[in-house]
């Protein structure tokens, strides 16, 4: 909720996200030739991922094969990556399309990948507006960083 009511700048944070050189400080785990991985900036549960196309668009239909197939190898490689590494319970994979669908980032489509565990949810959760994640993104990302 503190992007999606913040105050936007200029431009796709996506895409500065894509053409900026400082993986670590982007938390830009992978790059593909025709996608990258990130952690979530605002996650829902630690290790929360987004495979992000480097084509700005909000349409799926608007990837081309090359682009869906190495998106969703890398969806693959990450569920792979993070079920080796953390041994979550399960996870929660989606794209939300559309402002009404949840999406925050409605201009540029992004996969997340969501580990979950049994009771992964607290009471913060549930009266407050808040999530509580265990662990700072910077010790999460230098975890998995040298996984992929």
């Amino acid at each position: 909720m503190t992007y999606i009511k913040s105050e936007k700048s200029g431009g796709c944070i996506l895409c500065g996200k894509s053409t900026q050189n400082d993986d670590e400080k982007n938390f830009v785990l992978y790059r593909g030739k025709l996608n990258f991985v990130m952690l979530n900036l605002y996650p829902y549960n630690p290790y929360h991922l987004m495979v992000v196309p480097y084509k700005h668009t909000s349409a799926l239909e608007d990837l081309s094969e090359k682009e869906r197939n190495e998106h969703f190898e890398i969806v693959s490689r990450c569920t792979g990556i993070l079920r080796n590494e953390l041994h979550p319970a399960g996870f929660n994979i989606g794209i939300n399309m559309g402002a009404v669908a949840g999406a925050g980032i409605e201009d540029h489509i992004h996969t997340h990948i969501i580990p979950r565990w049994q009771g992964d949810t607290n009471f913060v959760t549930v009266v407050s507006d808040i999530r509580v994640v265990p662990e700072a993104l910077a010790d999460s990302y230098r975890k998995l960083k040298g996984r992929f």
